[in-house]
């Protein structure tokens, strides 16, 4: 079976293969739930219409991975994070499981999960595109938060806003600490990564985007340029020879496309705005990875569970299109 895209992968040497992690866990912030969306969207057809109908051979243990054999009996707060060991531990596994895949030339999807798990999926990416390409990808990060939070910088302590601190080495952790597994082959530069959709920006984050020359792309641009320019200057950064992991929070979205979600923001990209950044990241060929997080189908505001519904749905849409569904 080959897939329906007609874009052909840059850097797959496996581009109908596509690698699957299911990733139930919700450590990374307060409220229950996020861990039930891997389910959810797997319940909701995702997995099949990605073998049926855009025609990928799945490889996927058919687990919804809770790692619950990894948590620790007693988890204090360090730095302020709070359930840092189970964060790391769980993480640390991931990106074994996600650098797996990846290192075979496969495209990786993983279905989170709170936005925590980004330390494993983009560290295993990178570690695995470094050994088997010799290169650097690049992330392209779609999110209402910034979720760059040093753990001196956090308010809340939830590492769900920290990941690309970690990732890029801006929370200055030492080998010992509590991500101290995370090593150079893991790491992402701030020059390889672009944001889109920002809305609710810490003032600390602000600064370090500031400092850093982060390449970010608010609402506001948004609202200024059109979501197909800004995706051309997105894309332009980036460059037409780098890989690309996209991490996608569907809390990017307005609420009105995606209620269920632990931490909605007003004010937010349309569903159809979202599909369009995933088909524009698909059409250049450089897609390697996919993470989908933070829907929380506990969440379900409206009429029978209506919210949770169109969120699920909304999530699958963007996974798809990611992954080389087209209008026409």
């Amino acid at each position: 079976m080959t897939t329906t895209s007609m874009v052909k992968p840059k850097f797959l040497s496996q581009p109908d293969q596509l690698g699957v992690v299911a990733v139930g866990f919700s450590g990374g912030q307060c409220k229950p739930g996020v861990d039930a969306a891997p389910s959810a969207l797997i319940a909701s057809g995702l997995l099949t219409q990605l073998h049926t109908e855009l025609g990928y051979n799945l490889h996927h243990d058919n687990t919804v991975h809770s790692y619950k054999e990894l948590m620790p009996e007693s988890d204090p707060d360090v730095r302020g994070m709070k359930n840092p060991l189970a964060v790391s531990a769980v993480t640390q596994k991931l990106s074994e499981q996600v650098y797996t895949h990846a290192k075979e030339g496969r495209c990786v999807l993983t279905l989170g999960g709170d936005h925590s798990i980004a330390i494993g999926t983009v560290s295993g990416t990178a570690k695995a595109i470094r050994e088997r390409l010799g290169r650097e990808m690049a992330v392209i990060w779609v999110d209402a938060h910034a979720d760059i939070n040093t753990p001196e910088t956090s308010e809340s302590g939830n590492i769900h806003g920290m990941p690309v601190s970690f990732l890029t080495g801006l929370a200055k952790e030492k080998r010992e600490d509590i991500f101290g597994w995370l090593k150079d082959e893991h790491m992402l530069s701030v020059k390889k990564l672009v944001y889109i959709g920002l809305r609710d920006v810490d003032r600390g984050e602000k600064k370090i985007l500031r400092d850093n020359g982060i390449c970010a792309f608010s609402m506001h641009d948004i609202d200024k340029h059109g979501i197909g320019r800004v995706m051309e200057m997105a894309l332009g950064y980036i460059g037409n020879d780098t890989p690309i992991h996209l991490s996608f929070d569907v809390d990017a979205l307005d609420p009105l496309w995606a209620p269920s979600t632990g931490t909605p923001v007003r004010g937010g990209l349309t569903l159809r705005e979202g599909d369009y950044i995933a088909e524009c990241v698909h059409e250049t060929g450089s897609l390697i990875a996919v993470d989908l997080v933070e829907v929380n189908p506990t969440l379900a505001p409206g009429i029978n569970d209506i919210g949770a519904h169109e969120t699920v749905r909304a999530g699958c849409s963007i996974v798809r299109c990611a992954l080389g569904e087209s209008l026409l």
